[in-house]
């Protein structure tokens, strides 16, 4: 594994299992509003937000969390023979299989950023070039400059009726950071057929 490849594999290792590590107390979080929820449904008027706000930590519990599994390996997979083979015969399928993970994980952010760009009140078809004028106007002109550039966001329908590009843009964040863990896994299988001994797990301490 040439010097940038195991830089790439360094760096994006560090910052996953850092998220990751972070977003494992997530589940108190989630378990925290909907304690609220049952207190609040039970002795006072029931809350508005808290199942919504629950499904939301949940998408981030989930989503930020993905490239720390990838990492691990403990994403769930169909193992009828994989468990029996040898590393190197594993690493050769995994640097195959990788590329259709890495072909989903683009189609997701695609889409992703262009549903973010629709939550901003965007409704053409360039949502990447809508997403660079808002951070182009914020940099040259500020928040009101930002703001004049976004149409009108999108809300949920529920009662509470939060602004749901907040979400939207921690998915797009997430399915990003498990793109760059994809290749780091890719650059891992290459050096393992290449007879690098590199773990599934990078050193990051």
């Amino acid at each position: 594994m040439n010097r940038a490849m195991a830089a790439y594999v360094r760096v994006v290792d560090a910052v996953n299992y850092r998220i990751g590590r972070i977003m494992m107390y997530g589940v108190f979080v989630m378990m925290a509003i909907l304690l609220w929820s049952s207190v609040s449904k039970t002795f006072f008027l029931p809350s508005l937000w808290t199942l919504e706000t629950a499904q939301f930590a949940m998408v981030a519990y989930y989503i930020m969390g993905g490239p720390y599994s990838i990492q691990l390996g403990s994403n769930v997979r169909m193992d009828l023979f994989y468990g029996s083979w040898s590393v190197r015969r594993k690493a050769w399928f995994d640097s195959f299989t990788v590329f259709f993970l890495i072909f989903y994980l683009g189609v997701l952010l695609y889409g992703g950023v262009g549903s973010t760009a629709y939550s901003l009140g965007h409704w053409g078809d360039e949502p990447f070039g809508f997403l660079g004028q808002i951070v182009a106007a914020f940099f040259t002109g500020g928040p009101d400059a930002a703001t004049e550039v976004i149409g009108r966001t999108e809300r949920s329908p529920s009662a509470w009726r939060p602004f749901l590009w907040p979400i939207k843009t921690v998915m797009c964040f997430g399915i990003f950071l498990m793109l760059l863990q994809a290749v780091s896994e890719l650059f891992k299988d290459i050096a393992c057929i290449r007879g690098y001994e590199w773990g599934r797990r990078a050193d990051v301490a």
